[in-house]
């Protein structure tokens, strides 16, 4: 069965170096070493787990004060291992206005990106806030889809005052409102939402322009709401994704299984939803 994986960070020194003071964080969340590994070891994990990954680039920049994992990075990566690595989310931050907007535009136009991530908590900002709405309406111009992260994330977590951030700005309240100020951009929402998972349940229902992928959480652990909407309400709407390098596909895959779906439905969440939603 063909698996598109939406949601791979590139997990190599550059994305490592990007996330500043989150490192030490995540490196306690997950109760593991938080270094990157070399690129051909990351290949090489992409093809013993059968995958056909989709990467993330990744800016923080205003608020880490580090340079980004950028879009030419992910690009070249992407480039340099067709048939491991299918295609690549670009990402820029709202926070750096104009010089965000040439990015997006360049990141399509010139490198052929699928389209853009966000991690509102991470970034601290929320995706509603109509301060970065000319970032939006220049992406809904270029006609590619957004990746946007809801619910809460490992990023900070345990740490003081969670290192400043905020989860409120993943709420899914502000993927609805952008949605429908938006009618005409696809939207898909990252992770599972918790602790607000039956309202992205309600907003992936109600707007037609928001599908949904699981990444960065064991299927084992999804809410009883979503493992049952996941095969009914939902089961056009709900793609696959890992957010590697934070669990391991072993893990996945077989929590994926032991949730008992039916082969047609984990073809559509494996790849179908993803091909005709997105594209690929």
């Amino acid at each position: 069965m063909r698996i598109i994986d939406l949601h791979c960070y590139p997990n190599t020194d550059p994305w490592i170096k990007s996330q500043g003071p989150y490192v030490e964080a995540l490196a306690k969340y997950w109760n593991r070493s938080w270094t990157g590994k070399t690129e051909a070891e990351v290949i090489e994990e992409f093809k013993q787990a059968r995958t056909e990954a989709v990467l993330v680039a990744f800016d923080i920049e205003p608020v880490a004060g580090t340079p980004p994992c950028s879009n030419e990075y992910v690009a070249k990566m992407r480039d340099d291992n067709r048939g491991v690595i299918l295609q690549a989310w670009g990402a820029v931050d709202p926070f750096k206005g104009e010089a965000a907007i040439e990015e997006a535009k360049k990141a399509i136009h010139k490198l052929g990106m699928l389209g853009f991530h966000f991690h509102p908590i991470m970034g601290h900002f929320s995706v509603d806030d109509r301060r970065f709405y000319p970032l939006w309406e220049t992406i809904n111009k270029l006609r590619v889809p957004v990746m946007i992260d809801v619910g809460t994330t490992g990023m900070g977590a345990g740490m003081p005052g969670g290192l400043g951030a905020i989860i409120r700005h993943a709420h899914p309240a502000a993927i609805d409102q952008l949605a429908a100020d938006f009618p005409n951009l696809g939207i898909v929402a990252a992770h599972p939402g918790w602790p607000w998972t039956d309202e992205m349940i309600a907003v992936a229902l109600h707007k037609g322009n928001v599908s949904w992928e699981l990444s960065g959480w064991a299927p084992k652990y999804f809410p009883d709401a979503l493992k049952r909407d996941i095969k009914g309400r939902l089961k056009d709407k709900i793609m696959f994704g890992s957010d590697y390098p934070s669990i391991p596909y072993e893990r996945i895959f077989r929590e994926w299984g032991e949730l008992g779906y039916s082969d047609e439905l984990m073809e559509k969440i494996f790849h179908a939803n993803a091909e005709r939603i997105l594209g690929l």
